[in-house]
């Protein structure tokens, strides 16, 4: 559903059973009647959820409803208000280093000479000064150097990964950037909107990149979506956000007109066309009165 709340494709959720992660015991993250609160406000309540080893998750709704704040509160940033929450076992900002973090952005300046490289570099030692040792001196920095040049090759980068970021374009800076976070191997990887810049068929190709990182690496996706077209296939389970509330689960289950129109308090209707597509339409909106891209 758009941010005015009136029509949002939804294509119909196929994943190859092979494909579909094993639960491998004690979930990657865990929420039990999680609530967050921002600028006194409090955004959501009451959100179980729990995200297998190697499962993609994807957090839905419109604009100013908090998506963006359940990113923030998993990697520690924002305090819960109410309820357990546990990453990786812990609780949220201990596990950072097991985290890769892709935020919310806009495309690099044209100018930008900075090589692609040296971008996905920067999520190995970004967060050190000083000038490194000399790959020649250095056995770490040698394995480092394999390790940039394996993530690259993972996303597809390998062509252009030396030419200035600047010039590339918008899907090929995206896999860059995810390539950046996954470089040190994080069992957990956060996504704030990844697609949001990208034309149709880049969407695609991101969103297919994503799938098969998380279903060869074993790596847990929680990914924030406005448009969950691109992605759902490749899905396991859904948190679809509404003023105040949220419902979890699989994404067959959530996106129907019972479930939807009980979140968001007036009638949803989720209509099948003759491909198989699904189509959400909902009544419109009061424009939101928050949005979590704002500081509290």
């Amino acid at each position: 559903m758009d941010p005015a709340g009136r029509v949002s494709d939804v294509a119909r959720h196929r994943v190859p059973a092979q494909a579909r992660p094993a639960d491998s015991g004690r979930a990657v993250v865990s929420l039990r009647g999680a609530g967050v609160r921002v600028g006194g406000r409090t955004l959501w309540s009451g959100v179980d959820l729990d995200v297998g080893a190697g499962e993609f998750t994807a957090v839905l709704g419109p604009n100013g409803v908090g998506k963006s704040t359940m990113v923030k509160m998993l990697l520690g940033i924002l305090p819960t208000a109410g309820g357990e929450v546990r990453v990786l076992g812990e609780a949220p900002g201990r596990a950072s280093h097991r985290i890769g973090y892709l935020p919310q952005r806009r495309s690099f300046n044209a100018s930008l000479r900075i090589r692609g490289i040296d971008i996905v570099r920067l999520g190995l030692d970004g967060d050190r000064w000083g000038v490194p040792i000399p790959a020649r001196l250095s056995a770490g920095r040698r394995a480092e150097r394999e390790r940039v040049a394996q993530v690259i090759g993972l996303v597809g980068a390998t062509a252009y990964a030396h030419r200035p970021i600047g010039e590339c374009s918008g899907g090929e800076q995206q896999r860059l950037l995810i390539a950046q976070a996954l470089v040190r191997r994080p069992q957990l990887l956060l996504l704030d909107e990844p697609l949001d810049s990208l034309d149709l068929s880049h969407q695609g190709a991101v969103a297919a990149l994503i799938g098969r990182i998380c279903r060869e690496e074993r790596v847990s996706v929680v990914m924030v979506a406005h448009d969950v077209n691109p992605i759902l296939p490749w899905l396991d389970r859904v948190v679809y956000i509404a003023e105040g509330g949220a419902v979890t689960g699989r994404p067959e289950d959530v996106i129907t007109t019972e479930t939807l129109s009980r979140l968001y308090g007036v009638p949803v209707e989720v209509l099948r066309t003759s491909d198989g597509r699904l189509v959400v339409v909902g009544q419109p909106e009061a424009p939101a009165a928050h949005s979590d891209r704002h500081k509290p």
